[in-house]
C-alpha cells in the first residue's frame, strides 16, 4: 500500500469506521534511523487505533525504529515480510525474509525487547519454489518462540523473480485453507488472513470459520464505503452504518487545515475518488473532484461542490 495509505487516506478511512485497525504505508527502518525522516511518523490523533508497518532486516536498526514508532504513539508495530517489490528486495527485506526465518525471529525479538508495545508480523505463505506446507509452519514456530503472538498472512506465495508487485497480488493462487490450518495448528496465535478479500461477507466467513482477523487492502481503498461504512455494526457489533457523504463533509475542515499548512488539495482528494464507487452519481463525483483538485487556489469549497454534483446526478 505504498503511496496509498498515507495520513490523509487514513484520516478519511477513520471517518467511515471507528473500530477497524488502520495500517501505515511501509516505512523503512533505515529511513527513520539513518535518514532521520521522522516526518514519516506524523499522523492525526483521530486515526487511532493505528499500526506502524516497518520494513527492514537489521535487528538493531529495527529496534531503534520501533522505539521511535512507540514514542510517536502508534498502537502496534508491524514488521513487513511480504512485500515483493524490486526496491524492497534490493534492501534484502520484505518477502525475501520468508527465506530467512531465523533472522526474522531475531528481528522480532530485538523489536519486542526494545518496547512494551506489541510487535506483529505480516508475511506470505512462501516465496518462489518453497513448499508452503513446510515453510509456513516453521516460520510461525520461530515467530512464536521469539514472542510474536499476532500474524497477518497473505494467502499467496510471492514470486521474487518473474512477476511484478501487481502480478504478485493477482497471479499466485490463493490458499485460504492453508491459513485456516495454521490457525488450527497454532491456536494460541492471533492469525489474520489477507489477500483477495473484497467484501464484509467474505471477511465474516473467515471470522466465523475460526480466524481471528481479516486484513483488507485494495478493496478498502478502491471501495471504502462498501468495506468500512457497515464494518462497525456488522463486524464489531457496535455503532451504526456510516454515510460516506457525511464523511466528505467532515473532511472539509481537515482539508482547510491541510491547505493552510501549505499542502495541496490533490494530496487529500486523490484518496476520496472511490468513496461512492458503484453508487448513483459516482462518475460525476470522480470527474468533478479530479477536475477541481489541481486548479490554482482550489479548496474545500470545490469538494463541497463535487458532493452537490453527485447528489444532483443521483437524484
Amino acid at each position: 500500500m505504498m503511496d496509498w495509505t498515507d495520513r490523509h487516506c487514513r484520516y478519511m478511512l477513520r471517518l467511515l469506521s471507528r473500530e477497524v485497525l488502520l495500517y501505515t504505508e511501509m516505512v523503512t527502518a533505515a529511513a527513520l534511523v539513518r535518514g532521520g525522516a521522522l516526518h514519516l511518523l506524523e499522523y492525526s490523533p483521530e486515526e487511532h487505533p493505528v499500526a506502524l508497518q516497518l520494513g527492514g532486516a537489521e535487528p538493531g536498526e529495527l529496534a531503534q525504529a520501533t522505539r521511535l514508532g512507540v514514542a510517536a504513539g502508534y498502537d502496534e508495530i508491524n514488521l513487513n515480510c511480504g512485500c515483493p517489490s524490486d526496491r524492497v528486495q534490493s534492501g534484502s527485506f520484505g518477502a525475501v525474509l520468508m527465506e530467512r526465518p531465523g533472522l526474522v525471529a531475531d528481528c522480532v525479538r530485538a523489536m519486542q525487547d526494545a518496547v512494551g508495545t506489541e510487535v506483529t508480523v505480516k508475511c506470505r505463505i512462501g516465496v518462489d519454489a518453497q513448499d508452503p506446507e513446510q515453510v509456513l509452519p516453521d516460520f510461525l514456530t520461530r515467530l512464536q518462540a521469539a514472542g510474536c503472538r499476532r500474524v497477518i498472512i497473505h494467502a499467496r506465495k510471492a514470486w521474487l523473480q518473474g512477476l511484478s508487485p501487481k502480478e504478485n497480488r493477482d497471479i499466485p493462487p490463493l490458499d485460504y485453507d492453508l491459513v485456516h490450518r495454521m490457525k488450527a495448528r497454532f491456536p494460541d496465535m492471533h492469525i489474520s488472513i489477507n489477500g483477495g478479500i473484497a467484501s464484509l461477507d467474505a471477511a465474516q466467513a473467515h471470522l466465523q470459520a475460526g480466524l481471528d482477523g481479516v486484513m483488507i487492502g485494495r478493496a478498502a481503498y478502491h471501495t471504502p464505503a462498501d468495506i468500512l461504512c457497515a464494518a462497525d455494526p456488522v463486524i464489531y457489533g457496535t455503532g451504526s452504518v456510516r454515510d460516506p457523504a457525511e464523511a466528505v463533509r467532515q473532511m472539509l475542515p481537515y482539508i482547510e487545515t491541510h491547505l493552510a499548512a501549505g499542502g495541496r488539495l490533490h494530496q487529500v482528494t486523490r484518496h476520496m475518488l472511490g468513496l461512492f464507487a458503484g453508487r448513483p452519481g459516482a462518475r460525476a463525483w470522480r470527474r468533478s473532484l479530479s477536475e477541481c483538485a489541481t486548479r490554482p487556489g482550489a479548496g474545500p469549497e470545490q469538494v463541497a461542490q463535487a458532493l452537490e454534483t453527485l447528489n444532483a446526478q443521483a437524484a
